[in-house]
């Protein structure tokens, strides 16, 4: 069977944002925007292996721990941003590397640095034709419901 995993973007909501006394969390509970809960459920409807990708952590597994809450996303200025050296190894570290398949979940911020970790021959972005959040919700939350994998019909 053809090894397949979902990336998911991580989200600027926080649990911490939410519940400032929550001290280290699980990556799976951290994010708590509509758009990463959408994700998640997709993920976990449709893959066995899926990750977050954190513009600081990098590739956080579901059970890996968050420390704390930080602010940092990809496409900006910010020196915290995890350089894309560090994102390869983690990919070995975390035996992501092996997959045949890799499908991530959010917008074209994300292919230049999927295509770089994992070719761009492995990957696809199923709402790469979405325009805007709104529609990449509805997109996620009606294959879901419909037990559909996008492009998959």
């Amino acid at each position: 069977m053809k090894r397949r995993l979902c990336i998911i973007a991580c989200g600027a909501k926080k649990i911490w944002d939410v519940h400032p006394e929550a001290g280290a969390t699980e990556a799976q509970y951290v994010y708590q925007s509509a758009f990463h809960k959408a994700s998640q459920a997709y993920a976990r409807t449709f893959f066995s292996e899926w990750a977050i990708l954190s513009a600081k952590h990098g590739f956080l597994l579901p059970h890996d721990t968050v420390p704390e809450n930080y602010d940092v996303a990809f496409g900006t200025k910010n020196p915290e941003i995890i350089a894309l050296d560090r994102l390869m190894r983690q990919a070995r570290d975390k035996q992501l590397d092996g997959v045949e398949e890799v499908v991530m979940l959010g917008g074209k911020k994300f292919r230049k640095i999927i295509h770089a970790v994992f070719g761009a021959d492995k990957s696809s972005f199923p709402l790469a034709d979405c325009q805007g959040i709104g529609f990449m919700l509805q997109k996620l939350n009606q294959a879901v419901a419909n037990r559909q994998e996008i492009g998959k019909g």
